[in-house]
């Protein structure tokens, strides 16, 4: 039996355009992918408060992501979405579905740098 593989891809977005903070993102961009091309978008807002003390995490995940292509975001932040099953692809910029587009073709891949300096809220990094 055949089945198309589905998979979901998530951006933190604000204006249409990746928002270089994952923890303060007006929105979340979620991109349904059947067999490598986009075939739903749905737009999951933003939690009050800082994402990283949020359940972003665990509520990305209950809606099926598996990739969070981001702008830029602490380790912290990198380990938590790594305990729920989410790959995280640092250093993306631009309008969010032409990245998309661009990640499925093969073309972005994880910068693997990190935010060095991190305020919010209550704490500092």
């Amino acid at each position: 039996m055949f089945t198309l593989s589905t998979e979901t891809i998530a951006v933190p977005t604000r204006d249409e355009r990746v928002d270089d903070h994952f923890g303060h993102c007006a929105y979340y961009s979620l991109f349904t992918v059947v067999a490598g091309h986009i075939t739903r978008r749905e737009i999951l807002a933003s939690p009050e408060g800082c994402g990283c003390k949020s359940n972003i995490a665990a509520v990305l995940q209950a809606k099926g992501v598996g990739v969070l292509l981001a702008g830029n975001m602490g380790e912290g932040a990198v380990q938590v979405l790594t305990k729920h099953q989410i790959r995280v692809v640092r250093g993306c910029s631009g309008a969010v579905e032409p990245l998309v587009a661009a990640y499925l073709r093969g073309e972005i891949s994880d910068s693997g740098v990190g935010c060095v300096a991190h305020e919010c809220g209550e704490h500092h990094r």
